[in-house]
């Protein structure tokens, strides 16, 4: 299903931010790369050393002419905007953007990203479904090139991957509360020989102190045998 999925460049600037993108698509196993009239002779040196492990995403990137061009193959286009814009379009959040993967599983979807310094034009845009902001602060909304196309490879990643993210690690049995009250017990035991708890008249206070902080914990039986001798240990001279 990676394969469905499609990272269109518009018009960037920079050759490091090519090569980063590309070695952020690797690391999230997406492979096609769409580039449309980048601002330099493409590929040029700092593409190359960006893209480190990735360059065969780069070698086998296309190049167009127009956007209309490089959005042609794909079902369904996902424009990223890091502001709001007011034309006719459908404006989604990340949460919707996983529900469109959800229910258009089939669907081969291009994510259109524009130029570093000026973001996609309103013609841009206009070849998209949808609009799609990432959310970030309100104090400085605008994200470097590479590292939206990273966020997203992510989400995508992370939903296509569900079983690995929502695996729960091997259950530890935690000790039973009778076993977790003879600790206390023996805490408390500990304590009166020490006369800490003065003043007298405040002692089911203090005792009451200790099992709100120990009943709370959920150790497992091992971790219950080390705080018993770490007590035990406090307690001699």
């Amino acid at each position: 299903m990676k394969n469905k999925f499609g990272f269109i460049l518009i018009r960037p600037q920079l050759g490091e931010n090519i090569g980063a993108c590309a070695r952020s698509m690797k690391n999230f196993g997406f492979t096609n790369l769409n580039i449309v009239s980048p601002k330099f002779v493409f590929p040029n040196h700092k593409t190359k050393v960006t893209a480190v492990g990735a360059y065969n995403i780069i070698n086998k990137a296309k190049i167009f002419n127009t956007t209309d061009n490089a959005v042609s193959k794909f079902d369904i286009v996902i424009s990223l905007s890091a502001r709001r814009r007011d034309i006719n379009k459908k404006h989604i959040t990340i949460k919707d953007f996983s529900n469109i993967i959800r229910q258009r599983r089939n669907a081969n979807i291009g994510l259109m990203f524009g130029p570093e310094a000026s973001g996609l034009s309103n013609m841009d845009l206009s070849f998209s479904n949808y609009i799609l902001q990432i959310p970030t602060s309100k104090n400085f909304k605008s994200l470097n090139l590479s590292h939206s196309v990273t966020l997203i490879c992510y989400e995508i990643f992370k939903f296509l991957n569900k079983g690995t993210f929502n695996r729960i690690g091997k259950k530890i049995k935690v000790s039973s509360k009778s076993e977790i009250s003879l600790l206390v017990k023996h805490l408390v035991k500990l304590l009166e020989n020490k006369d800490f708890f003065l003043p007298i008249e405040k002692k089911q206070s203090m005792i009451l102190n200790i099992n709100n902080l120990i009943y709370r914990l959920e150790p497992n039986d091992k971790e219950l045998r080390i705080l018993a001798s770490i007590i035990s240990s406090l307690s001699k001279k």
